[in-house]
Parts: C-alpha cells; structure tokens; sequence
C-alpha cells in the first residue's frame, strides 16, 4: 500500500493540506483513504445512542451500519495504541493512503509549515520529510512548496509513490 504523510505542529495547515489533497488527488482519478492521529481522547459516539449504549455495556468493537456508510469502533480498554501499520493493515487497498500526524513514524512526509505559529521546523532533523509545503519562502535541504498548491505538492507526492 503506498502511503504518504502529513505533518507539522499545531495550526500549521494540516487538516486543510489532507482536504485539498484527497480533493485533487481523487480528482485525478485515483482512490485515497486517510488516517488521522488524534493525541486526546476523541469519540465518535453520542451518549443516549443504541451504539454507545453496547459500548458502554463493555463490547469489544461495535459495527454501525447503514446503507451510506459503516464505522467500527474498536474499544482498547487500556491497550497500547496500535501502531500505524497495523491500522493500515485495517483499511481496504486503494491507489493512496494519505496520513496526518504520525510524525515520528518511518512512512514519507510532508510537512506543512505556517510562519505565524512561531514554531520550529520538523524537516531539519527528519529525514522522513521529503517535502515542506510553507507559507513563506525557506530554506532547507528539502523541496519547499507553496502551502497552497496543492496540485503542485500532489504532483510531487504521486511521483513520490509511483502513481
């Protein structure tokens, strides 16, 4: 499965690179799934809700379906946080899985840089990092992209993985 990240401190651009991608990339006729790492406590289930309600009796995943979408939602019950491949390994293949977060994992990545947060670079000291796509010009061992391209930053991440 080729996979390709997105990363970058908080506010950095992110959630809205991984949007404009998929949006570019399926656009050009491939599939793409994504990833998400949360660091906190998230839910996507609603106290009061027939799902939650078997959550909370103590079942161990819980598959909500309808006729537009499923989800399964897999209770750790104190468990260690499954690593990314093994999460990978949970999807259906497509042409690209993009991934946001995961920056200390080994997959290639973008980072996504705004000026404005203040916050240091990733890509100096991770090799991982193919790519920064900035706000402002920089430089770096790296190719730097417009944050805003996204059909530039697509291109490169397609040739990065052979598509």
């Amino acid at each position: 499965m080729r996979v390709f990240g997105v990363v970058g401190w908080k506010n950095a651009g992110k959630t809205g690179l991984m949007e404009r991608l998929v949006t570019e990339i399926t656009g050009r006729g491939h599939t793409v799934s994504t990833v998400k790492h949360a660091h906190h406590s998230f839910d996507v289930d609603h106290p009061g809700k027939d799902s939650f309600r078997h959550r909370m009796a103590g079942a161990r995943e819980v598959l909500l379906a309808s006729r537009n979408r499923f989800a399964l939602m897999h209770e750790l019950h104190g468990e260690a946080e499954p690593p990314l491949a093994d999460l990978l390994g949970k999807l259906a293949p497509v042409d690209l899985v993009l991934v946001e977060g995961y920056k200390r994992d080994a997959h290639p990545k973008v980072e996504a840089f705004r000026a404005e947060t203040n916050n240091p670079l990733i890509a100096p000291d991770d090799p991982t990092i193919k790519a920064v796509a900035s706000d402002v010009p920089l430089s770096v061992q790296r190719p730097v992209f417009d944050l805003n391209n996204t059909a530039e930053i697509a291109d490169f991440i397609l040739k990065e993985v052979g598509l």
